[in-house]
Order: C-alpha cells, then sequence, then structure tokens
C-alpha cells in the first residue's frame, strides 16, 4: 500500500502515534488509507448536503475494508461572486483546490480518493489534482437543485433572478413578483437546476468515467444520491486494490466522450477551459479545433436551461448521462469506468424514458453541437460562444462597437438604457491577467437579455461567461486586451462582424488604421504597442 511509507516500520512510531491521536484502532491502520475530499460549506446551496454524503461515502469505504479520513477543500459560489471583485478570485480557486489535493495527498500518503464536489471551479480543481498525484479516484457530485414554482410555473437561478433584474429594470415586472421570484428561485440545495457550469461539469465527469452512472443527473435531495455515495465508497475500495489510477480512465477517450457529450447536450462555455486543464494534467492532447471539429459532428439533442425550457432533473428522469451516451453510442468512444463496466455497456444498458428531453440524432434541436470555435482579426488564438443558445436570427451579426473597460461600467450602461439595437458590447481587460482572474459575465449578458435586447444587440470579451449566459455572448477572446490583441484597440463604433456559421469575428478595420492606433488601457493610453500580427 502506498500509505505503508507513512504507518509501516520501527521507523514510523511516532507517525502512527499521531494516528492513533485521531481515534484510529490497530485494525484501521491495516487498512488501505482513503481520503475523502470534500467541499462541504454553508456558502454554496450546491454544498449543504454533502455532511449526508460524505457520511455514506465513509460508509461504503469501511465496509469495504479501507478507513477513511476527511479533508477540506473550499468552494467558491459564482453565483454569489458574480458582479463584484469577488468574481476575480473564482478561477483562480481551481488551481487551489488542485494544490490541496495534490499536497494532502502526498503528504499522507493516501491510496485513494474519493473527490465530494458539486459546483463550478471545484469539480475540474479536484480532478486536476487528483491527476497530478494519479491515484485511484471517484467523483461524487453532489447534484443539482429542485426547480422553484410560482404556480405551475417552474423558476430556475438565470432565468428567474439575473434576468429578472433587466426585467424589472424594463417595467416588465412588479416588486411584488420580483420580491417572490428572490425567495422562490432556488427552494432546496443542489447546484443551480439548469445546465450551467457546475451541471455541465458533474455530466462530463460522469461522461469521463470518474463518477458512477446516473450520479449527474440525479438531484441533491433524493434518497438516490446518498445510494450512489455509499457505491462510490465501496467502489473505491475495488479501483485501489486493481491499483486503476485516475490516468488510466481519464486518457484521449475519456476526454473527448466528454466533449461529444458536452456538444450533444449545449453545456457551459466554461468547459472548453476546464477539460483542457484537466487534458493537461492528464498529458494529453486536447485542443480547440477538437472542440469545433466534435460539435460540427454532433447534433445537439437536450435543451436544457438556459437555452431551453428543460431542467436538470429533466434529464435523470429521462435517463441521466447513460441515455445520452445511448443515443450517441455510434459516435462515443469505449473506455473503462470507475465503475467497472466499459463506456458502451452502460450506454447499452440504458434506458431513454423521454424523446424530447433526449431526442435521437435525426430528430435533434440544432445539427450541430452547442458550443463553436471563431476565429478571425478580432481572435486570432479563438473565441468561444455557446451557438445552441443564440436565436438563428443572431447566428450572422454586425453592429457597432460599444467599449468598456471593465463589467460594472458595461453594466452600468446597460441598466442605465445606454445600449440600442445593433450594438455590440465590448468588454476587455477582463481576461486572465487583464481581469485579473477573467471574471463571468453573467450580470451583463442576463440584463441584456431581461431587457429584450439578445435579439437585437451582442456582446463581446475577453473575459468569460456563466453557463447561465445565453444570446450571442462570445468570449474568451484571445489574444486578450491585456496581451496586446486586436479587441484592446477597438473604439465606439468599429464595426464588428461576427458569423457563426462560418465561424468567424472580424473588426471591420485594416491593418494600417489598427497600427495607427494607440491602445486604450484602462487609466491610460499607450501607443506603438506591438500587435500581435506584426
Amino acid at each position: 500500500m502506498r500509505s505503508d511509507k507513512a504507518k509501516k516500520g520501527l521507523e514510523r512510531m511516532p507517525n502512527r502515534a499521531l494516528l492513533y491521536g485521531t481515534g484510529l484502532s490497530t485494525s484501521h491502520m491495516k487498512r488501505p488509507f482513503i481520503g475523502l475530499a470534500s467541499s462541504f460549506n454553508d456558502l454554496i446551496p450546491g454544498h449543504t448536503n454533502m455532511r449526508i454524503l460524505e457520511r455514506y461515502i465513509e460508509r461504503g469505504i469501511e465496509n469495504a475494508g479501507g478507513t477513511p479520513f476527511i479533508f477540506g477543500v473550499p468552494g467558491i459560489c459564482d453565483g454569489v461572486a458574480m458582479g463584484h471583485e469577488g468574481m476575480k478570485q473564482s478561477l483562480p480557486s481551481r488551481e487551489l483546490i488542485a494544490d490541496i489535493i495534490e499536497n494532502v495527498s502526498k503528504a499522507h500518503a493516501l491510496d485513494g480518493l474519493v473527490l465530494l464536489t458539486n459546483c463550478d471551479k471545484i469539480t475540474p480543481g479536484m480532478i486536476m489534482g487528483a491527476l497530478r498525484v494519479n491515484l485511484p479516484a471517484i467523483v461524487v457530485t453532489a447534484g443539482p437543485m429542485l426547480a422553484g414554482h410560482m404556480g405551475r410555473k417552474r423558476l430556475s437561478l438565470v432565468r428567474d433572478t439575473f434576468e429578472a433584474v433587466g426585467r424589472f429594470k424594463a417595467g416588465e415586472m412588479a416588486e411584488e413578483e420580483r420580491s417572490y421570484l428572490e425567495m422562490e428561485a432556488c427552494p432546496s440545495c443542489g447546484s443551480c437546476q439548469g445546465l450551467y457550469t457546475a451541471n455541465t461539469m458533474a455530466c462530463l465527469t460522469e461522461s469521463m468515467g470518474l463518477s458512477l452512472p446516473y450520479c449527474a443527473a440525479t438531484p441533491a435531495v433524493l434518497s438516490r444520491k446518498v445510494r450512489i455515495a455509499y457505491e462510490s465508497g465501496q467502489r473505491i475500495m475495488s479501483l485501489v486494490k486493481k491499483d486503476i489510477k485516475v490516468r488510466d480512465i481519464v486518457n484521449r477517450k475519456a476526454l473527448r466522450n466528454a466533449v461529444r457529450v458536452d456538444m450533444a447536450l449545449g453545456g457551459s462555455t466554461n468547459t472548453v477551459l476546464h477539460l483542457m486543464g484537466i487534458a493537461s494534467e492528464a498529458e494529453v492532447d486536447l485542443r480547440l479545433s477538437d472542440f469545433d471539429s466534435i460539435s460540427k459532428d454532433t447534433p445537439h439533442i437536450s435543451n436544457l436551461r438556459p437555452g431551453g425550457e428543460y431542467f436538470m432533473e429533466d434529464l435523470g428522469i429521462a435517463g441521466g448521462i447513460p441515455a445520452v451516451m445511448k443515443r450517441l453510442i455510434g459516435k462515443i468512444d469505449d473506455n473503462i469506468t470507475v465503475s467497472g463496466k466499459r463506456t458502451k455497456e452502460i450506454a447499452k444498458q440504458a434506458v431513454i424514458f423521454d424523446d424530447d428531453i433526449i431526442r435521437p440524432l435525426d430528430k435533434a434541436y440544432h445539427k450541430e453541437g452547442g458550443i463553436a470555435i471563431l476565429f478571425g482579426n478580432l481572435a486570432e488564438d479563438g473565441c468561444v460562444v455557446k451557438q445552441s443558445a443564440v436565436d438563428k436570427s443572431m447566428l450572422s451579426f454586425r453592429g457597432g462597437a460599444k467599449v468598456f473597460n471593465s463589467e460594472e461600467d458595461a453594466m452600468k450602461a446597460i441598466l442605465g438604457g445606454k445600449i440600442k439595437k445593433g450594438d455590440v458590447v465590448v468588454i476587455r481587460y477582463e481576461g486572465p491577467r487583464g481581469g485579473p482572474g477573467m471574471r463571468e459575465m453573467l450580470s451583463p449578458t442576463s440584463a441584456i437579455v431581461g431587457m429584450g435586447l439578445h435579439k437585437h444587440a451582442a456582446l463581446i470579451t475577453d473575459g468569460r461567461f456563466s453557463g447561465g449566459t445565453r444570446g450571442p455572448c462570445i468570449g474568451h477572446i484571445a489574444p486578450e486586451a491585456a496581451r496586446g490583441g486586436l479587441i484592446a484597440y477597438l473604439k465606439d463604433g468599429d464595426e464588428i462582424v461576427i458569423d457563426m456559421k462560418k465561424r468567424k469575428i472580424n473588426a471591420n478595420l485594416s491593418s494600417k488604421e489598427i497600427r495607427n492606433r494607440p491602445v486604450v488601457a484602462p487609466g491610460r493610453i499607450e501607443s506603438s504597442v506591438k500587435m500581435w500580427f506584426l
């Protein structure tokens, strides 16, 4: 056992004394040491049910002959951090979480890991850490939130709070309704109800084979989630005994399956960042071009919020991720999973209970997958858009730039009625370096939708978007403004041309005009900054 280096032999007498100080018995010392990394906290509704899940994972580990140790991992609620300086901490927290998994696992010579997670950066951060130490590992995502209700109308966080801000500002909602939505949009624990980043990552984690079947779409409040937690505790012991490590599972096949399912579901644009981060830790070559080529070959077959009207609980009722993979069985790669079953075996055994929630390929919502990668003089290194959540009339658009150097300035203009039909809102200096931290732009994108402008105006940024964003919103513009990308040179009125079908995004400016322009940076103007194309 890997843990023997910390607990076996005369020279480890002090180590054992400290472990006995935690309450271990002599029989515990003879078993594999299993780390249960838990992101439980009282700050995030997606994590408040984890104390119960921790108990059942522990039971499963003990029952199968292991010694469980719970240790904590921090979590940030992106919804609470949204719209202010706190969002600058969100994406960097992914690396912090990966570091914690790596440090604790190595320092305590663990034999295996159960990763109890749920929300946006926490799931990929835990997986990245597990890949660094390359131990046997299994992921338990704590489950999605149930829909809220206003009478028979179902409510979700983004539509009925973030977008409601714009509707209220536009005079389309009374204070009584606004107050009701605020209280009832999030009625239970769990990750937010639509296919936002947290739930998308849960789905892709299961698609990669790192979670047990049905884990991703099983709501947080159901007893099935508790059973999955218990079974995951048991399964980690089988993985340890067989020495099936996380890199044995997360290979190129697993990552391509995750991208495939992402495109079929119409998941969050953040998955591009996270899957590429996971691929880097797994030492698998995954490129932006892979996302686009798989998207072109994968119909969009499940239309959940924010783009559609279905909820995560509906996906679970319809058969969950195994049912989605059953639809895609001719396109997915066969691979091992933590369940002991292979990918195609799980897909073949799945039952599809609803042909509209999970449509056949020949009756898809869209012929292509949810995400498109665009290139052009505004994004020589690429940018990302959730095309499945864009109205058909806006797949091609040209308009005049309205340029802002921060999310806050853009938000003031949007709520102040300064954005009109035909505008392209440009939010720059919000990238990884320029932010710093690459904040999500859910507040401005939702306000645009709430004010009814998403069919008449677009938004582009070197920042990124929440999985809840819909409409013609294009993020991850690279090079970012802080690196001298063309977005740094834009000024009000410049014509921006977007063509998602042709995968193009350009500013209608000549090279000569760009070379003669100063780059505009927050609080200063610099001239003669070397451009990426020179």
